[in-house]
C-alpha cells in the first residue's frame, strides 16, 4: 500500500488542486451557487478515489512483489497479473535470471579448469620431489636429512593445495565404509615417521576401546588426522617429546583424541582458529602456518558429519577430538 501511495501521490495532489481551483474560478467569475460547487468537488473526489481503488486492487500482487525480497532465484520466474508494467517486470526478471545463469556457468567452467590444472600440477610436482628424495639418499649426513626435510615440507604443502582444490566437490569424492581406527592411526604414524624423528616428538596410542570401527571416508579421515598430528608436533617440538593419540567411548559416541604437551592456543585465538587464513599468535611466532590446516580440518569434519572439539591450556598443551556419532560408531553395534 505504501508503494502504491508513493507512486500516485503526485496524481492525488494534482486532483485535489483541481478540485479547489475550479470552484474558485467559478466564484471569481460571479457564480455564487455554493451547492453546485460543493457537489462538483465531492464528485471529483469520488471519481479519483474510485480510480485509485481500481488501480490498487488490480495491481495489488504487483506492488506486493515489489515490496518483498526474493528468497530463492526461482521466484524470479514467477508471474503476476498481465498488466503491461507487471508483464514488463516479469520479462526483465526472467531475462536477468537467464543472464545470471549463463554467467554462473561460465564462472563454474573457469573454476573447474583451474581446479583441474591445480590437480594435475600437484601430481606432476610429486614426481620431481620423489627424484630429489632418491638423490638425497645417496648424500652424506647432514645434507641428506636437510634436503629430505625440505621435500617433506613441500609435499605437505602440495597435499594441502590438492585437498583444498577438491574441497568444493568433496561430497562427490566420498566413499563411506567401515574403518578400523587403530589401523588408520598406524598408517598416519608410518607416513609421518621421519617428521616425528626430525622434531623428536613421538606418538603414543592409548586404545581404551580396542578394535574401534567407525563409518567414514578413510582417505579424508586420514588427511584430517594427519593435519592434527602435524599441528601437534609442530607446536610441541622443543617443549615435549610425546604426543598421545587416544580412542575411547563417551555416551555411546566414539572419540579420537590428539593430545600434545606444547605451547597451547592463546585464549584470544580460540574462537578463530578454524577461520580461513587465520594464523593466530602461534602461527605468526613460528612463521610456518598458512592458516589453512585447521580450516580444512573443520570443513572436512563438517562434511563427514563428525564432531570437532578443542581444549587448550597455554603452556601445557592442546587436545583436539574427532567425535563419531552413535550411528557412525560401529564398535558397539
Amino acid at each position: 500500500m505504501k508503494l502504491f501511495l508513493r507512486e500516485h501521490v503526485l496524481l492525488i495532489m494534482v486532483q485535489l488542486f483541481q478540485c479547489v481551483m475550479v470552484p474558485i474560478l467559478f466564484w471569481l467569475d460571479g457564480y455564487r451557487d455554493v451547492g453546485v460547487s460543493v457537489y462538483a468537488f465531492f464528485l471529483s473526489l469520488l471519481l479519483i478515489t474510485a480510480f485509485l481503488c481500481y488501480r490498487y486492487f488490480s495491481r495489488r500482487n504487483f506492488y506486493k512483489r515489489l515490496q518483498h525480497s526474493l528468497t530463492s532465484l526461482d521466484q524470479s520466474l514467477e508471474t503476476t497479473e498481465r498488466a503491461p508494467i507487471s508483464g514488463a517486470l516479469d520479462d526483465l526478471l526472467a531475462a536477468q535470471f537467464r543472464l545470471y545463469q549463463e554467467e554462473l556457468l561460465k564462472g563454474e567452467d573457469r573454476q573447474d579448469e583451474h581446479l583441474l590444472f591445480m590437480d594435475r600440477w600437484v601430481h606432476q610436482m610429486k614426481t620431481p620431489l620423489s627424484v630429489i628424495e632418491l638423490t638425497a639418499q645417496t648424500l652424506d649426513e647432514p645434507e641428506s636429512s636437510s634436503i629430505r626435510e625440505e621435500t617433506d615440507r613441500m609435499r605437505e604443502g602440495l597435499n594441502t593445495v590438492l585437498y583444498l582444490a577438491r574441497l568444493r566437490t568433496i561430497t562427490e569424492d566420498f566413499h563411506i565404509k567401515p574403518v578400523v581406527l587403530s589401523k588408520l592411526i598406524h598408517e598416519v604414524n608410518q607416513e609421518n615417521k621421519r617428521f616425528y624423528i626430525r622434531n623428536e616428538v613421538f606418538p603414543v596410542l592409548k586404545e581404551e576401546k580396542a578394535g574401534a570401527i567407525v563409518e567414514t571416508d578413510e582417505k579424508w579421515l586420514f588427511f584430517l588426522l594427519a593435519q592434527l598430528v602435524h599441528n601437534a608436533v609442530k607446536y610441541s617440538a622443543g617443549k615435549s617429546n610425546q604426543l598421545v593419540l587416544s580412542l575411547y567411548e563417551r555416551s555411546g559416541e566414539l572419540v579420537l583424541e590428539v593430545k600434545d604437551f606444547g605451547v597451547g592456543v592463546p585464549v584470544v585465538d580460540r574462537k578463530r582458529i578454524f577461520n580461513k587464513f587465520y594464523t593466530g599468535e602461534n602461527g605468526r611466532k613460528y612463521r610456518e602456518s598458512t592458516g589453512m590446516g585447521l580450516y580444512l580440518v573443520k570443513e572436512v569434519a563438517d562434511q563427514l558429519e563428525h564432531g570437532l572439539e578443542m581444549d587448550s591450556t597455554v603452556g601445557e598443551g592442546t587436545k583436539f577430538r574427532i567425535i563419531f556419532s552413535k550411528t557412525q560408531n560401529l564398535t558397539s553395534m
